[in-house]
């Protein structure tokens, strides 16, 4: 009976084993069955395999890791469309969007992040000095830490390859264009009277203080085509978009006195500058060659107001400087001098915005108006020079996707020039209005990390002319190593000849210059390399037949030109501790006929070979960051009328040397020295001749030397601000 029983047990026992192990597999077959695999295989686009991307479905948890043959493979129980993830470091994520029955066996290839830091970047004829840039040549605190710059941020520029040093005008001349062939924009909008006037051989300062500005963009040349009205180059100048905190810096100096000011709130900001600059108690002093009636005096003050808004940023710059003086200069040709007085007055209003759209889509836009006013006096003349100008710009910018921006846009120049003469017997009014409307597009294709184009087209309509310029761009760059990339630009770039012309002639063209440039560059752990070569074609140069422009000059647009050279600059701030330096050489072959020029030659303002050094070195134990900067400049072309050979004759080479002291006395006051030409080259920036030649038959001349040999600079600059830390270094 007991041996019935326990069978019957047993026989239970496995009924239910077996019961249980059937139900198990039915489960687990029921669960296998109930799940998606979902494999694949992640190439780059050379077909190697990707190791260790991230594949997942979005917002579940269900994913995997590639394995060495790019492979992956996991399971799901999500049903229906969902989305697949692919991402991996320096690539751009790719998304699939499927089915998940049909997400097994894929085969997915990813392509390099072009937005990634080693990606290529166009740098042909472009100089970045920017914090937030990729690559920056210079940073914006080198605008005003340079030794031979005085604080202007046209000396730092002149310091690199493709500038000439004119030593005795101040202004940018670059790659054999004159002066007035560089334009300068602030927030992207046009600067009509950069410089303060001046007069024969003494330098000109660019109008606007660097404290206000956060980047630079110095391009010699194949610069965008949103930029238009400059034949050789453009220079941004982009305001800072939120200071860091709140402060007031104050500056004692020999030659005057400087305040600025720096308020936040939550959303908005307001900062000013103001100086003021007299040179008399300097010129008691030391004094130089010139004899000085009333030394110059001057005060500036600039204010940017921003204000943080739901999509963008408005900004508000207003700057304005007032300047006069009174001296009488040697001349070779008047016994008692030449007697030179000016009073200058000079208003510029700026504000633009930029803000985010829908759909990827971006605005820019801005508007600026330039009032200035200059009462010239020579001899017995008195002249009065009244312009007013305007501009104003909309930008639209679409970003498709990382591979693909489009922008185009509208702006619209507006120019109003009057000059009155009065001379003993003469007393005449002249000028000249003149509209350009202009509209523009651009296009960036970036193909991958390695290879990107640019390419663009300008139209410049001028009411004056009557006639309207088409100036098509492109700019290539390819990368051919990971730290070494090649760059080439092309384009036409149309300007309107200046006022100086114009205000006495307006039946001619807009001037043209064809650029073609080849770049370089390698950069490194601080160190960067730029070796470039290019080609300009001038056509269209005003000519006329006086020695001076005057109203009674024949005027022609027959005039043309070239320009070629080479330019090689060399940085490094990391091999050395606390030194960091730059060399710049530029090899410059030009020449051109214009003007009352009698045949092509080249300019008397362009020098064959210019060289620049420059080096600033922290010293720890000193409190101190003590530079120098080294200048040297090839022999300047001029006339001798001695001879037969227009231009055919060179000064001797420029030399200058100069040095600079910032000492910390306390976290937040400098002492400041710098001594520009410190070992006194006598240099010559030219000859005048006699207008008539003596009992021999010979003209004699003089040389055209500086004012003053070397220039010397002491300030105290003091700094209060929330961090009790801040100073002006990075503004010295």
């Amino acid at each position: 009976m007991k041996s019935t029983k326990h069978q019957s047990t047993k026989n239970c026992r496995n009924t239910f084993s077996k019961y249980l192990i059937t139900t198990i597999i039915f489960l687990f077959a029921t669960l296998i069955y109930s799940q998606t695999i979902i494999s694949g295989n992640v190439v780059d686009n050379k077909n190697q395999p990707i190791i260790g991307a991230n594949v997942y479905l979005d917002g579940t948890y269900d994913g995997a890791t590639t394995l060495e043959d790019g492979n992956f493979i996991f399971t799901t129980t999500e049903k229906g469309t969902q989305s697949l993830i692919i991402s991996f470091l320096s690539y751009e994520t790719k998304t699939i969007t499927d089915d998940v029955s049909k997400l097994s066996k894929l085969k997915i290839k990813l392509r390099e992040d072009v937005e990634s830091l080693d990606a290529v970047v166009l740098s042909a004829g472009t100089f970045e000095a920017n914090d937030n840039s990729k690559v920056s040549v210079l940073k914006p605190l080198d605008v005003v830490t340079t030794a031979s710059a005085l604080g202007d941020f046209v000396g730092a520029l002149q310091t690199l390859p493709g500038t000439s040093n004119v030593a005795e005008d101040g202004r940018l001349f670059v790659r054999g264009g004159d002066a007035g062939e560089a334009q300068i924009f602030i927030d992207g909008i046009r600067v009509f009277t950069p410089y303060t006037p001046t007069t024969n051989n003494i330098p000109t300062r660019g109008r606007y203080s660097p404290f206000l500005f956060d980047g630079i963009t110095f391009s010699t040349g194949g610069y965008s085509s949103e930029y238009g009205q400059a034949l050789s180059s453009v220079l941004l100048l982009n305001t800072i978009d939120e200071p860091d905190q709140e402060k007031t810096d104050i500056g004692i100096m020999t030659v005057g006195a400087t305040l600025g000011n720096t308020q936040k709130w939550k959303k908005s900001s307001l900062s000013f500058n103001a100086s003021y600059i007299n040179l008399a108690p300097y010129l008691a002093i030391f004094e130089d060659r010139n004899d000085w009636e009333k030394p110059y005096q001057g005060a500036q003050g600039e204010l940017v107001f921003r204000q943080k808004l739901d999509n963008g940023i408005l900004k508000f710059y207003a700057a304005f400087d007032t300047s006069k003086f009174e001296l009488t200069q040697e001349d070779i040709n008047l016994e008692d001098g030449l007697n030179f007085k000016l009073n200058n007055n000079n208003f510029y209003l700026n504000s633009s915005y930029k803000g985010v759209l829908d759909n990827n889509w971006t605005l820019s836009t801005g508007l600026s108006y330039t009032y200035a006013e200059n009462d010239t006096g020579v001899f017995n003349s008195d002249i009065n020079d009244t312009e007013n100008s305007a501009h104003f710009k909309l930008k639209l910018k679409k970003r498709f996707n990382s591979r693909f921006k489009m922008s185009f846009g509208a702006e619209q120049f507006i120019t109003d020039f009057d000059e009155n003469f009065k001379g003993e017997n003469l007393d005449v009014t002249y000028g000249f209005k003149n509209n350009i409307t202009a509209g523009f597009a651009e296009a960036d294709l970036i193909f991958s990390k390695d290879l990107a184009l640019k390419v663009g087209v300008r139209a410049d309509h001028s009411s004056i002319f009557k006639d309207t310029d088409v100036a098509p761009r492109a700019g290539l760059a390819y990368k051919v190593s990971k730290n070494g990339q090649f760059s080439l630009a092309y384009g036409n770039f149309f300007q309107n000849p200046n006022s100086s012309i114009l205000k006495f002639k307006q039946d001619l063209k807009a001037e043209k210059t064809s650029q073609y440039i080849l770049n370089y560059q390698y950069v490194n752990n601080g160190k960067i390399f730029r070796a470039e070569t290019y080609r300009k074609d001038y056509h269209n140069l005003v000519k006329f037949d006086s020695e001076f422009t005057s109203f009674d000059s024949n005027y022609n647009s027959n005039g043309d030109g070239y320009s070629q050279g080479i330019d090689l600059f060399w940085r490094d701030n990391t091999s050395f501790k606390n030194l960091d330096y730059w060399v710049s050489y530029s090899y410059l072959d030009t020449e051109r006929d214009y003007r009352n020029y009698e045949t092509s030659a080249q300019p008397n303002y362009a020098t064959n070979h210019n060289l620049s050094v420059v080096g600033k070195y922290w010293i720890d134990s000193w409190k101190s960051q003590v530079g120098l900067a080294y200048g040297f400049s090839s022999g300047r072309p001029y006339t001798n009328p001695n001879t037969n050979e227009f231009l055919g004759e060179r000064t001797k080479p420029f030399n200058s040397l100069s040095v600079n002291w910032a000492y910390l006395l306390s976290p937040q006051k400098i002492l400041y020295f710098s001594v520009n030409n410190v070992l006194g080259f006598k240099n010559i920036n030219g000859y005048q001749y006699a207008n008539t030649p003596d009992f021999n038959g010979q003209f004699n001349r003089r040389a055209l030397t500086p004012a003053a040999d070397q220039f010397f600079f002491v300030g105290l600059f003091w700094t209060i601000s929330e961090d009790g830390t801040d100073n002006q270094l990075d503004n010295l």
